[in-house]
């Protein structure tokens, strides 16, 4: 096969191109140069004309395999399936197979029933990433044709096919065994006539292309997910979505803008190395966060409601088992506040465990351990709160990059959300063109001199490297898609970045402590009659140390962690071991405690509290 880029219109469709291609006998190859043949002829405008041919070719290649078929194998018409409806004959050596069901024969005489209707194998499943097949059963029941898709595993095994009796097929423990052999005996005596189709439980990238726009193939994941696998397709005008969403972007607007990005950029963190993370948007209701969430979701797919765009009312395996399936396209859950019982106890780990992008291992009923679930995308979510307001550690909180939803984005929200219910999954298909073109090696290089640009040593460097992929999306899709120059700026973009020392959980609770004892004055006084936490004196906050355990655990921190920090920071006293507690006698007993310095340099009142410069907003030790 000479190169793509030799096609002609006319040699394009020369009976040798067609010939050559039926002759390869790798079928993965022969895929491949058939997606690449029928690209070249929609470049050519002869795309209709080149798979009308490979219509034709194609039915004459399934009937040259079925003379074939016939010529090799002495046979009657008993031993064919002899089934009314609409698949073809197919052989089954010596069984009978009618619209009665299916019989084993033996010298002409009928003795045992494999199955008391229609059945037969009539197409293999082969996953992508997995090489596991699945094979399609059609059946007759009360004179219906339906199919079925099941585990190549099930329909080898007498134990195992009894489960089809479930989904209506007539199988039982006395005649499994006879139905297996049956199949068996379809299957291997039709290999060359059943076709075999290439299945996916997953989207985005694979080797070199990308799923569902680069290869003819079918879901065979989770029935749960398989709405949200179908809506990713386009629909409607691309001018149109083209149109509105400049429109948009024209206001100006950050929220439209960063959303839009971090939706395209979900396909780039496979290709530049990078990990998961989370972009929010936050604010008041009415703002337009949900409509905001649909404008970036139709970038791909369909973002009605119930089809791609989710919620937290779910567990934490189902979204990880989501998250798989979309593998490198972004995931949509829309409104935080909403969120499950079971998630909103460990929200801090759901947010660790989608950013990890590897799923729990889990063993099967083998006792084996079942595929690991893998991903490399984009989370993008909404709420009234900050997503980061659910969780308390530092290392959750540097994987989300939240903005905040101004008032009414939209001028007419309901306009935006019909525009793009009816226009959408154009623009995604068009960015994984440009990516493909444009190379990694130069999208890399994009993303390295943003990623200059963000070096700041006062702001964390996750946080800086998913920030850098976003405005590489940005730039790419504004130069290549919507060419009107309303780029992400730097400094507008660095405005979500979180400071090193907000983010530190050691400072976070210092601040927290420091709250809690402005907060309870009389727990520290002599006067008040309550449960005392310790004193305050010369601008020490002198804590019992069962007081600072509760604390510190009220407020979700390590206790060793943060006492280890503070002594690196020089803001409590030790004993001459380097104990991070000493002796105090309170109330005339001795009790052993944490000296906290309440504020470092500060001058200390009559009282024993130190007083606070209101306008001072980070501590001189920092």
């Amino acid at each position: 096969m000479k190169e793509m880029s030799e096609f002609d219109a006319d040699s394009i469709l020369d009976d040798e191109v067609f010939i050559e291609l039926f002759e390869m006998e790798d079928p993965i190859l022969r895929s491949k140069t058939k997606v690449q043949l029928t690209r070249r002829a929609k470049q050519l405008g002869v795309k209709s004309d080149f798979e009308e041919i490979m219509k034709g070719y194609y039915q004459a290649d399934r009937e040259m395999k079925r003379q074939e078929q016939e010529n090799r194998t002495v046979c009657t018409v008993d031993n064919y399936t002899n089934f009314t409806g609409p698949h073809d004959r197919m052989y089954c050596g010596a069984w009978i197979a009618d619209d009665r069901g299916v019989f084993a024969q033996n010298s002409g005489r009928v003795d045992e029933v494999a199955c008391y209707h229609p059945i037969l194998p009539v197409e293999r499943l082969r996953n992508l990433e997995t090489g596991e097949e699945q094979i399609k059963l059609a059946y007759k029941r009360n004179n219906q044709w339906q199919d079925i898709v099941v585990p190549k595993t099930m329909i080898t095994s007498a134990n195992k096919i009894v489960a089809l009796s479930g989904r209506g097929i007539s199988v039982t423990s006395e005649n499994a065994k006879l139905l297996v052999k049956y199949l068996a005996d379809v299957e291997n005596g039709n290999d060359d006539y059943i076709d075999v189709q290439y299945s996916t439980s997953k989207l985005g990238w694979i080797n070199d292309q990308f799923i569902p726009y680069d290869t003819d193939i079918i879901f065979d994941g989770d029935n749960r997910f398989k709405q949200a696998f179908e809506s990713v397709s386009d629909h409607g005008s691309f001018d149109v979505w083209l149109r509105h969403v400049r429109e948009l972007r024209a206001s100006g607007r950050m929220e439209v803008k960063f959303l839009l990005a971090a939706s395209f950029s979900s396909v780039l963190v496979q290709v530049l190395g990078g990990l998961p993370f989370f972009v929010d948007l936050w604010g008041e209701t009415e703002g337009g966060k949900t409509v905001s969430l649909m404008v970036a979701a139709s970038v791909w797919a369909n973002p009605d409601e119930s089809r791609y765009i989710g919620n937290f009312k779910t567990t934490d395996v189902a979204l990880e088992s989501k998250a798989d399936m979309l593998n490198h396209l972004p995931m949509f859950l829309d409104d935080t506040s909403t969120v499950s019982a079971r998630i909103r106890d460990n929200f801090e780990g759901i947010v660790y465990d989608l950013c990890s992008g590897k799923g729990k291992s889990r063993s099967n009923k083998e006792l084996g351990i079942n595929r690991e679930n893998r991903w490399r995308n984009v989370m993008i979510c909404n709420g009234e709160r900050p997503l980061s307001s659910y969780v308390n550690q530092g290392g959750a909180i540097n994987r989300i990059l939240e903005v905040e939803c101004g008032e009414k984005i939209y001028q007419d929200p309901q306009k935006t959300a019909e525009t793009v219910k009816k226009n959408y999954g154009h623009a995604g298909k068009e960015f994984v063109e440009i990516i493909k073109e444009l190379g990694e090696d130069e999208i890399r290089s994009i993303q390295k001199e943003f990623q200059k640009q963000l070096l700041d040593t006062d702001k964390m460097q996750k946080q800086s490297i998913s920030l850098s992929i976003v405005l590489t999306a940005d730039k790419i899709a504004t130069d290549y898609i919507f060419k009107d120059g309303q780029y992400i700026s730097v400094e507008e973009a660095k405005k979500v970045l979180i400071d090193r020392n907000e983010l530190s959980d050691n400072e976070r609770c210092y601040h927290f402590i420091q709250d809690k004892v402005a907060m309870n004055g009389h727990r520290f006084d002599a006067m008040t009659n309550c449960e005392k936490w310790g004193i305050v004196e010369n601008g020490y906050a002198i804590f019992y140390n069962s007081a600072f355990d509760q604390i510190c655990k009220d407020g979700g921190f390590s206790k060793k962690s943060f006492l280890s920090w503070a002594a690196k920071k020089g803001i409590i006293q030790q004993d001459s071991k380097g104990n991070h507690t000493k002796q105090k006698k309170i109330d005339g007993k001795n009790s052993r405690c944490v000296f906290l310095q309440l504020n470092p340099e500060e001058n200390v009142d009559d009282d024993g509290f130190a007083s606070i410069d209101e306008t001072q907003e980070e501590l001189p030790f920092q």
